[in-house]
């Protein structure tokens, strides 16, 4: 006999296993239709992540860029001026109740993960030995 608890534990892991497989088919079909239709100045425009939100209804689509902060921004709002167009073709290939209104931001973690390894260096601290690393991992 299930309990409470435990139905709704099931329902809610159903639930992240869906919108995780949702976020990697539009995040997968995105990163085709920008490849294919956009031509950017910058030297790399990538879709790094989609994040639907839990009702499905808004996908926040996280734009890398290998270029100045100028050309991301301008990435970024070109893409946020053909969202509507972007949103229709995913309907097309792919076969959901709602396609998500999709909404652009840059992403900043490449260049965050990168200050702190360079305020790292800058520290000398040393790297870990093999020792501490095995013992790390358990």
């Amino acid at each position: 006999m299930l309990h409470f608890g435990e139905v709704r534990a099931d329902a809610l892991s159903h639930l992240k296993n869906r919108i995780a497989r949702v976020n990697e088919l539009i995040h997968r079909e995105l990163s085709d239709l920008v490849r294919k239709e956009f031509t950017f100045d910058a030297k790399l425009v990538t879709i790094q992540e989609v994040d639907v939100t839990p009702d499905l209804k808004q996908a926040h689509a996280y734009v890398g860029v290998i270029g100045t902060d100028a050309e991301g921004h301008k990435a970024v709002r070109a893409l946020n001026a053909k969202a509507r167009h972007l949103q229709a073709e995913i309907g097309k290939r792919v076969t959901m109740k709602f396609t998500p209104n999709l909404h652009f931001k840059l992403d900043t973690a490449g260049p965050r993960g990168d200050r702190v390894m360079q305020i790292l260096d800058e520290l000398g601290i040393p790297d870990l030995t093999e020792e501490e690393k095995k013992a790390l991992e358990g």
